[in-house]
Parts: structure tokens; sequence; C-alpha cells
């Protein structure tokens, strides 16, 4: 079996790893025929965390294939994605193609693969923040609606997508147990399964190595517990100058230390602010850095008082690692965190944010809504019993 994986972004990589680590385990095994996997980057996100220390961090290969699209407005970036992967599976003729998340990447491999007519797997299906300005929303429908195999995070993923017409579920839409039983795919459409989430997977995977390794909490003089994390990086945020004015404005006003790894994009746009209020940033209690590593970036979630984030992914990892998350935007796909109370929305009005970050406290609900850390092999073991 030959599977093409398409990634454009560092989550994505991540996301990636546990299936790309079940593959080599059963081909290691000697259980069946070998599985080949082609993993394709197409340059989507490029330098932005993604040198050569990335892969050797984590322990994986760079990617066989990197389309180095690069940077362009949604249209030009998606169709110039659209066109290199569509000429590389012709040439390499995959069994399927699995996409990752909600990126431009995303939607551009659903597409090629649904185009010629081979079969598509959709890791992180049924997500739905319900927000139609989002772009990364449609990039999300469009690639389910493409799919074969819809692999779900979690329960509440099932659900959008039942709402959505999608009806054969595998054992009622709840968590395959760890034998991975299943039944193929039928005559009742694409297939939904819940596997639970690779991300949880790779935290699991990844977190002690981080501890043992990562030197940061050092490097910064700070304590556990003794910070608050924040990241900052989506347009609605970055590319609006009075929510980007608004959230800094709360970050100065916690009065707490506050390490910011900083998106380029975010950095220019701070820099665009006028130069009282940019003169304010200036030795304060918010500690502006370059982005860090994957590790590293563990390590300072896992240690943090509280998370301040418009990111999906910190979002889940604030969850997974037991820290209090406040997510900088109106809405939040990951609603499973806001229901369990680990995780609270406020946007970005100043006084909603600094209460929340000086009043929210852990909750004692516990946090099993993503899985076990088994999702990249039951979405291995499902591939390879779901060949039409």
């Amino acid at each position: 079996m030959k599977i093409v994986t398409i990634v454009g972004a560092r989550p994505q990589f991540i996301k990636a790893v546990p299936v790309s680590r079940a593959i080599r385990k059963y081909n290691q095994e000697g259980r069946g025929s070998q599985i080949t996997e082609i993993m394709v980057h197409t340059g989507q996100h490029y330098d932005y965390g993604m040198s050569q220390v990335f892969f050797e961090e984590l322990g994986i290969s760079e990617p066989h294939v990197n389309l180095g699209v690069g940077s362009g407005s949604h249209g030009w970036q998606t169709a110039q994605m659209l066109m290199q992967i569509e000429e590389l599976l012709l040439a390499e003729k995959p069994d399927w193609v699995i996409v990752y998340g909600d990126t431009n990447s995303t939607v551009a491999g659903a597409l090629a693969a649904v185009k010629l007519q081979i079969p598509l797997a959709h890791v992180e299906a049924g997500l739905r923040s319900f927000n139609r300005e989002m772009p990364e929303e449609h990039n999300r429908v469009l690639t389910d609606h493409c799919s074969d195999l819809l692999f779900c995070p979690t329960q509440t993923a099932v659900q959008n997508l039942q709402k959505e017409g999608f009806s054969n579920i595998v054992n009622n839409g709840q968590l395959v147990d760890t034998c991975f039983n299943r039944s193929p795919i039928t005559d009742h459409g694409p297939l939904v399964v819940n596997v639970g989430d690779t991300m949880y997977d790779a935290v699991l995977q990844f977190s002690e190595i981080a501890c043992q390794r990562s030197t940061v909490l050092q490097d910064l003089g700070v304590k556990s517990k003794g910070y608050l994390l924040a990241t900052v990086h989506r347009p609605y945020n970055t590319d609006i100058p009075e929510n980007l004015r608004n959230i800094l404005t709360a970050f100065l006003e916690i009065g707490e230390p506050v390490i910011f790894p900083i998106h380029p994009r975010t950095r220019q746009r701070i820099a665009a602010l006028d130069g009282l209020f940019k003169s304010q940033l200036e030795n304060c209690n918010v500690e502006f850095l370059d982005p860090v590593g994957y590790l590293d970036m563990l390590v300072l979630e896992r240690n943090a008082r509280l998370i301040l984030t418009d990111s999906g992914g910190m979002q889940k990892e604030a969850y997974f690692f037991g820290v209090p998350c406040v997510t900088l935007r109106p809405e939040t796909e990951w609603i499973e965190t806001v229901q369990a109370g680990w995780n609270v929305v406020v946007g970005t009005e100043p006084s909603l944010i600094i209460d929340k970050a000086l009043n929210m406290q852990p909750p004692q609900s516990e946090r099993g809504a993503f899985g076990d850390g088994y999702a990249g092999e039951r979405i291995l073991h499902t591939l390879k019993n779901s060949l039409p």
C-alpha cells in the first residue's frame, strides 16, 4: 500500500508523526506487505520553525517532497498547490491520500485527490467553529465532504458530521476500542470514525523527551507556574490594529510575567503600531521571544500558570497538560475544552482578558475527550482495511 501524506505547516507535521510512527512500526514488525508513505510538504509555511532542528528534535525524516509554494493570496496559494499536488499524484498513483487539519494545503490536497478519484482520508475531521468568516472553516467543510474516511478527534466532531448528513459511523460514533474492530466502507457513504486526537498521541510521545532535553525555563530565568504563556497569530487579531492593541494592553495590565513567543506576522503588526504605544512594551512584564521549537513550547505550556492564545492547537495542549486557557477569539472549534472548564473564550476585550487571566482557576473535571494516545494506530488499521 502506498500513502501520500500532505502537510503544509509545523502543526500538521506534529499531527502526522503518530501515523508515520505507526507505519514504521508496522513495517518493522513484518506483519504484512510493506506500506510506503510519501510525505509532501507544500511549503505553505516556510522557515518558521521548520529548520533541520525541528526534524531532528522530533526524530523524523524531512519530507520526501517540498513543493516550495510559499506565501500568497488564498486563491493563488491554493491554486499553486493544487496544480503541483495533482502532478505528483498522477506520478505516484497512491492508494490513499491523507490530509490534516484545515489549512490551504489541506483543501488543495483534498481537491487534487478527489478530482483524480484517489481515496482521501481527513485527519481532524468534523471540527466546526461555525464562523463562516474564517477561511479555515470553509477548508474544513470542503475537505470533509470530499473525503472517504473521516477521522474525528472527539465525539463532538462526530456529531457535527451527523448533523451534516454523514450516517456511516463506526460503533455509533464512540471511540473505537484498542483492538481496532471496525466494519469496512460500505455503500452507505464515507466512513466516520472517532479515533482520538493525533496531537494527544504526539504530546504523550514528546512531552517527557521535552522535559529531559529543554532548558528553556532556565534560559528565561522563570519557574514553573511563575508566568503566563501567550501566542497571537491569527489575522483576526494581527491584521486589525484595535484587536492587537487590546490584547497587548491586557497583557500589560495583567502585571504578571508574560512569555510571548512571537509569530513573524505579529511582530510586523506590532512594529506598525504608533510609537507611544510601542514604548510601553519596552521594559515591561511581557517578554517577547523569537518562535521556539516544539519541545521548548511543550515545556513552556506544561509549566505555565495560564495560557493566553488564539491557537487551536495550544488550546488542546493546555487541556492535555491541565493548564487553564484563555482563548483570544470570539469562538473555538475545540468546544470540549470549554465544556470541561479548562478553556474560556473571551475575544479581544481587555477587561475580559484581564479578569479571566487573574481569576480563572483549574477545574476538577476529567480530561479524556481526545482519546487515549492510540489515534495513529487506529488510523493506520482503518486505512489498511478500507480500500474500496
